[in-house]
């Protein structure tokens, strides 16, 4: 089979590889019918992660395999596999996870114990699972991991379900559940942002300001009823929740300085560069800040809940629907939300 690997700055290129073979009963193999990039594919691609490695106990140095957001398509299950078949689209979480040992099982699927540290598809940390830019790719853990897409819900739309569109629920709705009509700011440079814009309205937001240089995005804030900003100036006590997703840390210091007393902010930035936070006005007012990569697994049912409510449109994100054959050229261009689809196969069978 082929597997899509990053081999150089914005350079990536189809290689052949052994077709992957189930190793236990609990294991699945599925195809990637719609597969996209996240934010950290694109600081990737453009070489941030690898010209400034942190420095815990790994490297990811290319060659890789590229690639953790996709819908796929159940090919083989193992005889204990009791949650998917043969033929059912699903989605793929990003993180590998068992989903039996403690940390799993409260929803810590991130940091799965049973696995190495990290063990992720696209990246080779805490092993080497290959990509989700693959014609083939093995979950271990089936029935833990595997989440079936809902009837009606199109895998075009939902291909970030993987990470980024389930990753925008969780950093803004638990917030607005607990502080019904809260005021969100959104500093963003990618989908996340855009995500969380969408999420925040249809989630009771009082108001939403989304923050971004592109006018492009911030058409498309405002058509999901956020007002829009080209910079952020600080706005003291301002917004009651506040989301960060543009791996700056200038632009979390300027977002948590917004924050109203015991204010929240979430930052799902990679911060590949160091920088200071405004340590004693977080004091002084109170803020909780979280800075984390998310237990996705844990989320995405209550992502596709809301995307099957109707109450939400992350098709509008997706920027630009290109043919599977042409990953190595289209991916390195710099698009907002490509979703790469292998032609007929996300039809329902």
């Amino acid at each position: 089979m082929r597997e899509l690997t990053y081999v150089a700055k914005r350079t990536v290129e189809w290689r052949e590889v052994p077709d992957p073979k189930l190793r236990s009963d609990g294991e699945a193999i599925v195809a990637p019918v719609a597969a996209t990039p996240c934010d950290v594919d694109s600081s990737i691609l453009a070489g941030h992660a690898t010209r400034r490695k942190p420095h815990i106990g790994y490297s990811i140095d290319p060659p890789f395999a590229l690639g953790h957001e996709c819908v796929a398509r159940v090919v083989e299950t193992g005889d204990a596999v009791t949650t998917v078949s043969p033929g059912d689209l699903v989605v793929v979480p990003w993180s590998i996870n068992c989903g039996t040992c403690d940390r799993c099982r409260a929803g810590l699927t991130a940091h799965c114990a049973t696995v190495p540290y990290m063990a992720m598809y696209g990246a080779p940390i805490g092993g080497s699972w290959g990509g989700l830019f693959s014609d083939l790719v093995r979950v271990p853990y089936a029935d833990a991991m595997l989440v079936p897409l809902p009837t009606g819900l199109d895998p075009v739309a939902l291909a970030s379900a993987s990470d980024n569109w389930s990753l925008a629920w969780r950093l803004v709705a638990p917030h607005l559940a607990a502080r019904p009509g809260a005021r969100v700011l959104v500093v963003a440079r990618g989908s996340i942002g855009l995500y969380v814009c969408d999420i925040a309205r249809a989630s009771g937001a009082s108001e939403v300001l989304y923050v971004d240089p592109d006018p492009e995005h911030r058409a498309l804030a405002r058509d999901f009823g956020a007002t829009t900003a080209e910079t952020l100036e600080p706005l003291p006590q301002s917004y009651d929740i506040a989301v960060e997703a543009t791996g700056r840390v200038d632009q979390l210091a300027l977002a948590l300085k917004c924050l109203t007393p015991e204010g929240i902010c979430e930052s799902a930035g990679n911060h590949f560069r160091p920088g200071e936070l405004p340590l004693l006005d977080m004091y002084l007012t109170g803020v909780t800040l979280r800075v984390a990569r998310d237990s996705v697994r844990a989320h995405i049912p209550d992502a596709l809940a809301l995307a099957a409510s109707g109450k939400v449109a992350p098709g509008k994100v997706v920027s630009h629907v290109i043919d599977w054959e042409d990953l190595p050229a289209a991916l390195p261009e710099k698009h907002l939300k490509p979703v790469f689809v292998r032609a007929g196969a996300t039809d329902r069978s």
